[in-house]
């Protein structure tokens, strides 16, 4: 390998390891945002060159991928009832701002795991940015805005694991079961609470295939998994054994900090020695040009 190669393999370590900088100082950024998931960078050598006698010399390294890690984080309660988490894989779906109600397709929504939503202005379950949280018919979840002071929403009071929601009516007495988008509730019984639509969660088969949109959102890509199927209240309902939404709780960042310390540590060692290893061949060089003196 000549000394120029050994300068410019120095310099993939110095941009990638650069990068890498970038992804752990982005994690520790985000350690206390609801519902982030953490990434790592993941290296790859590049291809050798064959210098005879079956043997070849590195050119060096390049990224081999960002993996984001979806790893549970854990729950702080909070005196919000519509804050929710989800334990398990799944996500909360929401509405793209340009896409018409009901979102046609699970792939099409978008997808996250913070849940620190509330009811805006118009009676919809939004989450702080304004995305509208879907139930199990695609449909944006809005309380029922006009009826009786039985009928018209006043509060939400429970959320069950299932993703049943259950609001208190205007006269401060009647709880119904929110039942569709826009329409008055139903009585608490148990075949209403069989029928009504519910909290919609979406799963995706290949998590690493998930891309971050930003906002502590993500879409569906072809290699994610996700479904292209419609929304169903048998399909995108927790199923209340290996996932379950738990309301007056928010799930936080999966980030663990002493380890991106001691990952940082590694990275910033690893850049300095690749500033060695160009300096080193500089020097080298200079030793070449000093023979012809």
């Amino acid at each position: 390998m000549s000394i120029t190669s050994a300068m410019f393999t120095g310099v993939s370590g110095l941009l990638n390891n650069g990068e890498a900088m970038n992804v752990i100082g982005n994690n520790i950024s985000n350690v206390n945002t609801v519902g982030f998931k953490g990434a790592r960078m993941l290296f790859s050598d590049m291809l050798s060159q064959n210098i005879g006698n079956n043997s070849q010399i590195g050119r060096g390294m390049q990224i081999q991928k960002v993996e984001n890690l979806f790893g549970q984080g854990s729950f702080e309660s909070t005196e919000n009832v519509t804050d929710l988490g989800i334990q398990g894989n799944s996500f909360f779906a929401l509405k793209p701002p340009t896409t018409v109600a009901p979102v046609a397709a699970q792939n099409a929504a978008f997808l996250s795991r913070a849940g620190a939503f509330h009811v805006d202005k118009d009676l919809y379950l939004v989450n702080p940015d304004g995305y509208q949280v879907l139930d199990t018919a695609g449909q944006p979840i809005r309380f029922y805005t006009g009826g009786t002071a039985d009928q018209n929403f006043s509060k939400v009071v429970k959320v069950e694991p299932n993703g049943l929601i259950t609001y208190l009516a205007q006269d401060g007495i009647t709880n119904l079961y929110y039942s569709t988008t826009g329409v008055a509730g139903l009585p608490t019984t148990t075949a209403n609470a069989a029928a009504v639509q519910r909290l919609a969660v979406v799963s995706a088969t290949d998590l690493s295939g998930l891309e971050k949109a930003g906002g502590s959102l993500y879409k569906a890509t072809a290699t994610s998994g996700v479904s292209a199927a419609g929304f169903t209240l048998a399909g995108n309902q927790p199923n209340g054994t290996s996932e379950k939404v738990l309301s007056n709780s928010l799930e936080q960042s999966n980030v663990d900090l002493a380890s991106q310390f001691v990952k940082m540590i590694i990275t910033q060692r690893a850049y300095s020695a690749n500033s060695k290893t160009i300096t080193t061949a500089d020097e080298m060089t200079q030793e070449v040009l000093n023979l012809k003196r």
